[in-house]
C-alpha cells in the first residue's frame, strides 16, 4: 500500500473518533459496513444502502460525509436515485476486507513470497506481515489449509521457503528486534546464529538476509532456504549502519566475493547446436556447430562441477566432456553411480 503508516493510523483513528468509538452506539460497525460496501466496484444507491444498513437515508448522507472528511473520495451521482460510489483519490486509504477477500490476498502473498517469484520484493514481504498479523486465529487456519492443499508449478531453481520463515525475519528486522535461528551453510554445516537482522532481498531465484552477526561480530548475508526455526527474541537493537551502499549492494557483492573459482568448460555434443542450445542455461554461453549432427561448448563457469554434471547429464544426447579435469571426474563418478544403481 501506498499510504504512509502514520497517515494511515491517524485516519483509522479518526474513524473511530468521528463514528463515535466508545460511545456505546452501533455507528462504528455501521461506517466500517458502509465502507466495505463501497470499496466493492459499483455505484450504491441510497436507498439500497439505506436497507442494507438499516439506518434512514438522512443517516446515509451523515455517514459518507464522515467518510469524506477522513480522506475517503466518495462520489455521489445525481437524480432521483442518488447513488454513491468510492473513487480514485490522492493516497490510498485503508482497504476493509472480508473474511474471503483477506484469505485470497494472504495465499497469494504467501505463494509468491515462498518462491521468491520475480519482482515480489520485500515490499509484498511486509504487507503479508501486516495481514497474518491481525487475521483471526480460524482465518489463519483455512489460509494454512489452502497453503498446504496446493501445489504450485514455478519454473527456475530457486528453493521454495516456508512464508511464515520470511514473516518472522520482517517484522523483526522492521521492528529492530534481535533474531535467532538455525543455519546450514553451503558445505552442510549447521550453526546457530544470533543476529541483528536489518532487510531481506529477493534476487528473483532466491531470498537473502542481511544482518550483523552478534557472535563474529561482523556483517553477514544469509540464504533464507537454508534458515529454520526463526525466533524473534524481543530483545531491541539501535540499527548500524551499512558498511556499503544498501542491502542489494552489499548482496552483489558478498555473492561476487563467495563465488567459486571459474572453469574453463570444453563440451563435444553428439547433437545439432539448436538442439543442444534449447537445453542449455542461457548462462554459459553460445554453442558453437562443427557439422549438421555436432557442437561444441566452450565457455568460463563459475558454477559447481556437479551443477554442470547434472545439467550435462539431462541433455537428451551423446557428449564428451574434454575439459577442465574436475569436471570430467565428476561425470566419471556420477556415472559409476548411476551405473551400479540400474544393476
Amino acid at each position: 500500500m501506498t499510504t504512509d503508516a502514520a497517515d494511515d493510523g491517524t485516519r483509522t483513528a479518526k474513524l473511530g473518533a468521528a463514528s463515535g468509538v466508545g460511545t456505546g452506539t452501533d455507528t462504528p460497525a455501521r461506517l466500517f459496513q458502509l465502507l466495505s460496501l463501497l470499496q466493492t466496484p459499483r455505484e450504491w444507491p441510497g436507498a439500497e444502502l439505506s436497507e442494507r444498513l438499516g439506518v434512514s437515508r438522512r443517516t446515509v448522507r451523515r455517514d459518507i460525509d464522515r467518510l469524506r472528511d477522513l480522506g475517503y473520495p466518495v462520489r455521489a451521482s445525481q437524480g432521483a436515485a442518488g447513488g454513491y460510489r468510492l473513487v480514485a483519490g490522492k493516497a490510498m486509504p485503508p482497504l476493509v476486507l472480508d473474511d474471503e477477500e483477506a484469505v485470497a490476498i494472504a495465499v497469494g502473498l504467501r505463494a509468491g513470497a515462498g518462491h521468491a517469484v520475480e519482482g515480489v520484493e520485500e515490499a509484498s514481504v511486509r504487507a503479508l506481515t501486516k495481514l497474518e498479523q491481525v487475521l483471526p486465529g480460524r482465518l489463519r487456519h483455512r489460509v494454512s489449509a489452502l497453503q498446504i492443499a496446493t501445489t504450485p508449478l514455478t519454473s527456475g531453481d530457486g528453493a521454495s521457503i516456508a512464508p511464515e520463515t520470511l514473516t518472522v525475519m520482517a517484522s523483526a528486522a522492521a521492528g529492530h528486534e534481535r533474531l535467532r535461528f538455525a543455519y546450514r551453510a553451503g558445505d552442510g554445516t549447521e550453526s546457530r546464529r544470533l543476529t541483528e537482522p536489518y532487510r531481506l532481498v529477493s534476487t528473483g531465484r532466491r531470498w537473502y538476509l542481511v544482518a550483523y552477526d552478534i557472535d563474529r561480530e561482523d556483517w553477514r548475508t544469509f540464504r533464507v532456504d537454508r534458515v529454520s526455526e526463526p525466533f524473534a527474541t524481543g530483545a531491541r537493537f539501535v540499527p548500524r549502519e551499512l558498511p556499503r551502499g544498501d542491502a542489494a549492494t552489499f548482496i552483489r557483492e558478498s555473492m561476487w566475493r563467495g563465488r567459486q573459482r571459474t572453469y574453463e568448460v570444453d563440451v563435444a555434443f553428439a547433437a545439432p547446436a539448436d538442439f543442444v542450445t534449447a537445453r542449455l542455461p542461457s548462462a554459459l554461453g553460445p554453442v558453437q556447430p562443427v557439422d549438421e549432427h555436432s557442437c561444441r561448448l566452450r565457455c568460463e563457469a563459475s558454477d559447481s562441477v556437479e551443477w554442470l554434471a547434472v545439467r550435462l547429464a539431462v541433455m537428451d544426447c551423446d557428449f564428451s566432456v574434454r575439459g577442465p579435469r574436475e569436471l570430467v571426474e565428476c561425470v566419471r563418478e556420477m556415472g559409476a553411480r548411476l551405473t551400479r544403481s540400474a544393476s
